[in-house]
């Protein structure tokens, strides 16, 4: 298919290969497009303020793919730049702050929007990488070792909640879109170190509690039927995929916000998979289930 140009809210996109198929299904670059064009509202706002990095399947997710954080030679002049600096690098990121950039991002075939638990400053240019860095989310990411299903998964999610309640934080959960769950809670804005310090402690005490069930330990070998507590991504240098992101997986799977009552149906082994039709008509359904995240109430993380 012939190149098209389009006009999106006042700027030129040049979309091309749109029939280029990106998954084993049959998903084309056209419908990623599509797709992402159709979950801007909701997405948008979650991706708002924070620097993205993609992870780019030029030639479909069977293909080699590569993680880019710069913005790429030929940015659009009208694409936001926000430099961070860094303790090893210092980067160039987008800032996906509207549905232009989404969808210039969508066809240079960036599957993945991965995101940091931090927003920029207002008006700011530069962020710094220090434990000072005000963070206003944090996130448990459940990371299935070999032979865990959902059941498991979710019913680790459920004692997550339960954890995080017991020290006053009210949390929301999606899928990964990949194997896992990811449990997040709104945060009155605290320095990064101290997030991850509670993080670690949480994960700490998940282990200690149900050692059967969890641990902390990242070395493959230790994982076989548990499920890693991934409290790094809390690191202001890590990202997490954003709400609504596509996978790179056999078909065009979702990293998708749940009710807690899904997850409770899913640990008695109800699925949690969702693709890019089901998660529009869950949206016009149930709207954004990761609201809470905008514009509910903030919390205090406890010391």
């Amino acid at each position: 298919m012939a190149d098209v140009m389009t006009e999106v809210d006042g700027r030129t996109l040049k979309l091309s290969n749109l029939d280029k198929v990106l998954y084993p299904s049959g998903f084309t670059k056209g419908e990623v497009i599509a797709y992402y064009h159709a979950i801007a509202p909701v997405m948008l706002p979650h991706l708002a303020g924070r620097p993205v990095t993609r992870i780019r399947f030029p030639n479909g997710t069977t293909q080699a793919s590569f993680f880019e954080k710069n913005v790429p030679a030929g940015t659009p002049d009208w694409v936001t730049v926000h430099h961070v600096d860094g303790h090893r690098e210092n980067i160039d990121y987008p800032l996906v702050d509207g549905l232009p950039t989404l969808l210039w991002l969508a066809n240079l075939a960036a599957l993945e929007l991965h995101t940091h638990q931090w927003r920029v400053a207002p008006d700011s240019t530069t962020t710094r990488l220090t434990e000072e860095l005000p963070v206003d989310q944090l996130v448990v990411d459940l990371d299935p070792g070999p032979g865990v299903a959902m059941p498991l998964i979710a019913t680790a999610a459920l004692l997550v909640a339960g954890e995080l309640g017991a020290d006053g934080l009210a949390s929301v959960v999606k899928t990964s879109g990949s194997k896992g769950l990811q449990i997040y809670a709104a945060l009155k804005p605290v320095a990064a170190g101290a997030v991850i310090a509670y993080a670690r402690a949480l994960g700490t005490r998940l282990a200690s509690a149900h050692p059967e069930l969890f641990l902390t330990e990242i070395a493959k070998v230790a994982r076989p039927g548990k499920i890693l507590v991934d409290v790094n991504q809390n690191l202001a240098a890590r990202t997490t995929v954003c709400a609504y992101s596509l996978r790179a997986k056999d078909s065009p799977t979702v990293s998708t916000p749940l009710t807690w009552d899904e997850v409770e149906d899913a640990a008695g082994g109800a699925p949690l998979r969702f693709e890019s039709a089901d998660v529009l008509a869950r949206v016009t359904e149930h709207g954004d289930l990761f609201s809470t995240l905008l514009d509910g109430p903030r919390q205090t993380l406890p010391a």
